[in-house]
């Protein structure tokens, strides 16, 4: 069976590509749950009009679906609460 820090290792390596930073890092994740083989993933964008967010959705999708024990991901968009960096990930963006 799948564990969470499986797939948050994995979710690690998605790059947000305007920003340079993994998805993880930034937290745009807000939840993951496994239900034996099953994956739910609920997660936002750093903004509603993200231009990458089809592209982030699809790598999610393709990596966290590849893992070994995974029959499916369920994964949902929300905007509510809205993405807020962290005061690291707003140091490294030059936001301090």
């Amino acid at each position: 069976m799948v564990t969470k820090d499986q797939i948050i290792e994995v979710l690690k390596t998605i790059e947000d590509p305007e920003l340079f930073l993994d998805i993880w890092f930034l937290g745009l994740i807000y939840g993951i749950e496994i239900e034996e083989s099953k994956v739910k993933i609920e997660m936002t964008f750093t903004t509603p009009m993200c231009p990458a967010g089809p592209l982030l959705t699809n790598q999610v999708k393709e990596k966290v679906g590849a893992l070994e024990g995974v029959s499916s991901v369920d994964l949902t968009v929300v905007f509510s609460p809205p993405w807020t960096p962290s005061d690291e990930v707003k140091g490294l963006l030059g936001m301090l």
